[in-house]
């Protein structure tokens, strides 16, 4: 009998144990709240860091979306082409389908400043910051836009959060002092995932960031090409405006070009403020000049690879930009 009476209070205690683990799964933390600093936000990206959740990625991914850019030899927009004068290639294969075709003019913007606050552009901090604020004042409509400004040296910092407030902004990027070593791929890569990526918008949008910085990097904890990987998970094209004032394009100014080229935008060098003006009435004319294309493509697998674009139009004398690609889902 007290054999019997211990098997039985060992056979209870298992049962209470078996019940309390599935009530709560051991070491389980508690639900964070609040929103880290930056700092702590920005973690290398590893094979499963998907910005949603993985059957939202799934549908997102499935079909492609890209906007492009089509000009002719002299760089005049052309916003009046017809799907059938184009011809699109999806890892080297025509689409499966065409879901929608249709030129967009007028999109409210969403923009991303990031301006580069290291030691290595110092004595250009103030091209930099007149920079900036000849864009916001020429490009950001009040009524329709928003933008933020993100300061990076070593860490990226938000000098002001997303809005149309234009003194609010230029406040923002007075309020930037240069310092430190330079983490750019770090601050494109935290900029797209957590500012643009998450950004709530109740319409269609263009999404954009604009880069003030010299090229180099020192300090990012990402690689350039996980950078670019997620402005095109974001579907954020990228403009790079160049601090370097040497009149000889140097390493950064490569890196800055390879950045624009991959997500459909396009790198500037000017030399001197006055050059400022044109190009961005070369980026605002293009923004309100673009094509939208979503498709699905043909022999999609959920393997992760690259998966080059390639648009071209049939009148060879046009010339079309667009994101160089994109990254399959994985399972």
């Amino acid at each position: 009998m007290k054999l019997r009476g211990f098997l039985l209070i060992i056979f209870l205690i298992g049962c209470y144990a078996g019940a309390e683990a599935q009530g709560a799964p051991p070491n389980s933390a508690p639900p964070q709240t609040g929103n880290p600093p930056a700092s702590q936000q920005l973690t290398p990206p590893s094979t499963g860091d998907t910005p949603t959740d993985p059957e939202s990625f799934k549908k997102v991914v499935d079909i492609v979306p890209v906007i492009f850019t089509v000009t002719d030899k002299h760089g005049k927009f052309i916003s009046d082409l017809q799907q059938r004068q184009l011809k699109i290639l999806d890892n080297n294969k025509p689409p499966r389908e065409v879901i929608k075709f249709e030129a967009q003019t007028d999109l409210p913007l969403r923009v991303g400043l990031l301006i580069d606050a290291s030691n290595s552009i110092r004595d250009r901090f103030l091209f930099e910051q007149q920079a900036a604020s000849e864009f916001l004042h020429q490009v950001i409509r009040s009524k329709a836009d928003e933008a933020f400004v993100l300061a990076f040296d070593e860490i990226a910092e938000t000098a002001q959060e997303s809005t149309n407030d234009l003194d609010k902004l230029t406040k923002g990027i007075r309020s930037i002092r240069p310092g430190g070593g330079t983490a750019l791929w770090d601050a494109v890569y935290y900029a797209c995932r957590d500012k643009l990526l998450k950004q709530q918008n109740k319409g269609p949008v263009r999404k954009v960031i604009v880069l003030v910085s010299d090229g180099d990097d020192n300090q990012s904890r990402v690689l350039r090409q996980e950078a670019i990987e997620m402005a095109q998970r974001a579907e954020v094209i990228i403009y790079t405006i160049s601090t370097n004032l040497s009149n000889i394009q140097d390493t950064g100014d490569h890196n800055l070009k390879m950045l624009a080229e991959a997500t459909g935008g396009q790198a500037f060098t000017p030399f001197k403020l006055q050059d400022l003006a044109s190009d961005f009435n070369s980026i605002q004319g293009e923004l309100r000049s673009q094509y939208y294309i979503a498709y699905k493509p043909t022999d999609l697998l959920p393997n992760g690879q690259f998966r080059p674009i390639q648009i071209v139009a049939e009148d060879k004398k046009l010339k079309v930009r667009a994101k160089k690609g994109y990254y399959a889902r994985t399972e």
